[in-house]
C-alpha cells in the first residue's frame, strides 16, 4: 500500500453534484440513488458554490411561504466547506471535527469539484499493513531525523502501535522522535523506551 499523506490519496474521485437550478425533487432523488447525504452545488464552470444536505431539504420542506426555497441554489448552505486534494488526512479530519462535518468536497486551486472526501476514507490510513509503517519510520528517523551512525533505534509495529527502543546519542532526541513517529500515517501510538549516555 502506498504512503497515504493527502486527500487525493483517500478521497473518492468520482462525485455526484448538483448545479444550482436542481429542483427539490431531484436532489432527493440523487441522494437516494448514490447513497449520500449531502450533495455539493456548483456553479456553471464547476466551482463548489454551497453544499445542499438532508437538513436543508428538511428546513426548506416546513417552509409554507409562497416564495418557499424549492431549487439547490436557494436551499444550499453557503460558503461551502471544502478541501484541497493536496491537503494532508490529519488536516482535513481537523476540518471535519471541527465543523461538525461527515463529508468534504474536495477542490483543485481554482475551486473546482475534483472528488468528496468522507470520514470513512479518511479512516483508510488506519489499514496500512504494520510492515509498511515500519520501513517508513526506519526511513524516516535513518534519514531525516538522527544523523547516520549516530544512534541504534529499533522499531516494531504491532496492529499501528509504534514500539522504539534502542539508544539515542541525546536525550532530548527521544521527544522529537516521538514526536516525529506519531505523525506517520497508519500509526496509532508510540511507545519508546529509550537509552542515552550518562551525563559527563
Amino acid at each position: 500500500m502506498k504512503h497515504l499523506r493527502t486527500v487525493d490519496d483517500v478521497m473518492t474521485h468520482a462525485a455526484m453534484s448538483v448545479d444550482r437550478g436542481t429542483v427539490f425533487k431531484d436532489i432527493v432523488e440523487t441522494m437516494r440513488m448514490w447513497n449520500v447525504s449531502a450533495l455539493p452545488v456548483l456553479s456553471e464552470d464547476g466551482r463548489v458554490v454551497g453544499v445542499v444536505s438532508e437538513a436543508d431539504l428538511l428546513l426548506g420542506e416546513q417552509d409554507t411561504s409562497p416564495d418557499r426555497a424549492t431549487t439547490a441554489g436557494q436551499l444550499m448552505t453557503r460558503p461551502a466547506v471544502t478541501v484541497t486534494k493536496e491537503a494532508t488526512i490529519r488536516a482535513a479530519a481537523r476540518l471535519m471535527a471541527r465543523c461538525h462535518l461527515k463529508r468534504l468536497p474536495v477542490v483543485d486551486g481554482d475551486g473546482r469539484l475534483v472528488g468528496v472526501v468522507s470520514r470513512g476514507d479518511l479512516l483508510k490510513v488506519y489499514l496500512r499493513p504494520d510492515a509498511d509503517i515500519g520501513t517508513e519510520i526506519r526511513e524516516l528517523i535513518m534519514y531525516q531525523l538522527i544523523p547516520h551512525g549516530s544512534a541504534e533505534v529499533h522499531v516494531h509495529v504491532s496492529s499501528g502501535i509504534a514500539y522504539l527502543y534502542g539508544s539515542l546519542p541525546d536525550p532530548a532526541l527521544e521527544d522529537v522522535v516521538v514526536r516525529a513517529v506519531g505523525t506517520v500515517p497508519g500509526v496509532v501510538d508510540v511507545k519508546a523506551d529509550f537509552t542515552v549516555p550518562a551525563a559527563a
